[in-house]
C-alpha cells in the first residue's frame, strides 16, 4: 500500500537539506540583488539542483494533487529556493507530459510574482505544456493579456518565447499590440525581448512589425526588439 504523502513532513525535510547547505552570507547578497522582498538560504543555483534531485530521489516524486498541493505549500515559503524546487520540479513533469492545471499556473504566476519566476513560468511551464494545443495558447493568452495582473500580461507575452519556427506570429503581433500602452517596465521589456527572440526566426517580420507600430511601441520595446538586427 502506498504511503500518505504528506507535504508538510516533505517541507519539513526540505527545509532541513536547505538550511544545513545555506550560506548567509550569499543568502544575503541574493536577497539584495532581489530588492530586498525574499529571504534565501543562500544556496548556489549548481548545489540546490543536485540536493533538490537527491531529495527526490529519497523522498519520491508527487505526482497530481500531490504535486499540487506541494506546490502551493512551496509558494507560501519565504526563502525563494522554495519556489525555484517547485518551478524545477514541475518543468520535470512538463517534460514528461503529465497533467497539471492551468490553475495552478496561474496561482504561480500571480503569487510571490517576480521576474525570476514568472520568466520561468510563463516560456518553460506554460508555454511548453500547451505547446501542441495551438487553441489552448491562444485562449490563455488572450485572457491573460486583458488581466488587471501585470504579471499576467507579460506572461501571456511570453508563453511562446521558446516556439522559433512555431511562433502564432498574428497572436503575437495581436498581444503586443495590446500591451503596448502599457506603462510598466516589465511589460514595455517583455514586448522587446519577445520581439528579439523571435527576430532569430524571422527577421524581416520583426523589423517590418516595429517599423510599421513605430509610434505605438516604446523606445525599450524597439531598442530590445531590434537590438540583433538593425
Amino acid at each position: 500500500m502506498k504511503k500518505e504523502f504528506n507535504p508538510d513532513h516533505f517541507m519539513d525535510m526540505l527545509e532541513k537539506v536547505y538550511a544545513k547547505a545555506g550560506d548567509s552570507v550569499r543568502a544575503g547578497g541574493a536577497s539584495k540583488y532581489m530588492r530586498n522582498q525574499f529571504e534565501y538560504f543562500g544556496i548556489q543555483t549548481d548545489e540546490r539542483r543536485r540536493i533538490g534531485k537527491k531529495f527526490l530521489d529519497e523522498h519520491g516524486y508527487p505526482l497530481g494533487k500531490e504535486l499540487e498541493s506541494l506546490i502551493r505549500k512551496l509558494w507560501t515559503n519565504p526563502q525563494r529556493e522554495f519556489q525555484y524546487f517547485g518551478m524545477e520540479l514541475l518543468e520535470q513533469c512538463v517534460k514528461k507530459k503529465c497533467e497539471i492545471r492551468i490553475g495552478l499556473i496561474e496561482y504561480m504566476i500571480q503569487h510571490k510574482s517576480w521576474w525570476d519566476t514568472v520568466d520561468f513560468i510563463a516560456p518553460k511551464l506554460a508555454g511548453q505544456m500547451m505547446k501542441n494545443e495551438k487553441q489552448k495558447v491562444e485562449e490563455t493568452a488572450l485572457r491573460w493579456i486583458k488581466s488587471e495582473n501585470m504579471w499576467l500580461k507579460r506572461s501571456a507575452i511570453l508563453i511562446q518565447l521558446k516556439y522559433k519556427k512555431e511562433t502564432n506570429q498574428k497572436l503575437l503581433f495581436n498581444l503586443i499590440l495590446k500591451a503596448a500602452g502599457e506603462k510598466d517596465f516589465f511589460i514595455r521589456k517583455a514586448i522587446g525581448w519577445s520581439l528579439r527572440e523571435y527576430a532569430k526566426t524571422n527577421p524581416e517580420g520583426v523589423r517590418d512589425f516595429v517599423h510599421d507600430n513605430e509610434q505605438k511601441l516604446s523606445g525599450l520595446s524597439k531598442r530590445e526588439a531590434l537590438k540583433n538586427i538593425g
